[in-house]
């Protein structure tokens, strides 16, 4: 596949358009114009690409690309070694943020909605351009331990619990990624009356 079609393609499916986001989303650093083989992963590290140099990818597609906002655009150190390893084996680098945690099938918050058996019934703020958080419920009430318990299960790591009472959980509003700024919209959709 041309390199050029594989960007239209992702940049579509994705929806990048309707992002304000934090880095460029899409093609970050550009490569061979063809691709046959794409490696995935988190977070552009030297170890993602040291291991797409060693198989041979023509692509990386990262959640976590380059290029943040406020960070320094000076180009020394761990950000040259990293940019140097994409263009010295000629390996393009994608990177796409909120749209891969808010896409309604493959993002992170539906996947990880889907994993922890939640009903999703809406995104958190529909009026955002970018709503990457969801809100939905659980098919039966649980309690606080319960629901811990099944997300340690499903993400094999024990969660950080914080009660706010006894009463059970039965809706549930979930953001990945750095969710700081949606907590108190979290509280208020998920005390809302269904």
């Amino acid at each position: 596949m041309k390199l050029s079609e594989l960007e239209t393609h992702l940049n579509k499916l994705l929806n990048i358009s309707k992002f304000r986001d934090y880095a460029p989303n899409g093609l970050q650093v550009e490569g061979r114009a063809e691709v046959k083989r794409i490696v995935t992963g988190v977070t552009a590290s030297q170890a993602l690409l040291d291991a797409a140099v060693e198989l041979n990818a023509d692509a990386i597609l990262t959640h976590h690309g380059y290029f943040w906002k406020n960070e320094s655009p000076v180009i020394c150190g761990m950000k040259k070694r990293r940019i140097a390893t994409l263009l010295r084996h000629d390996i393009s680098l994608f990177g796409y943020h909120l749209p891969l945690d808010a896409h309604p099938e493959l993002g992170n918050n539906a996947q990880l909605g889907k994993l922890l058996g939640l009903q999703t019934e809406s995104v958190m703020d529909e009026r955002e351009l970018q709503g990457v958080g969801n809100v939905g419920f659980l098919s039966e009430p649980q309690t606080l331990e319960a629901f811990g318990q099944r997300v340690q299960a499903a993400l094999g790591r024990e969660p950080l619990l914080i009660t706010g009472g006894d009463n059970p959980i039965r809706r549930i509003a979930w953001c990945s990624g750095g969710a700081q700024g949606y907590i108190q919209q979290a509280i208020d959709l998920v005390l809302m009356p269904t």
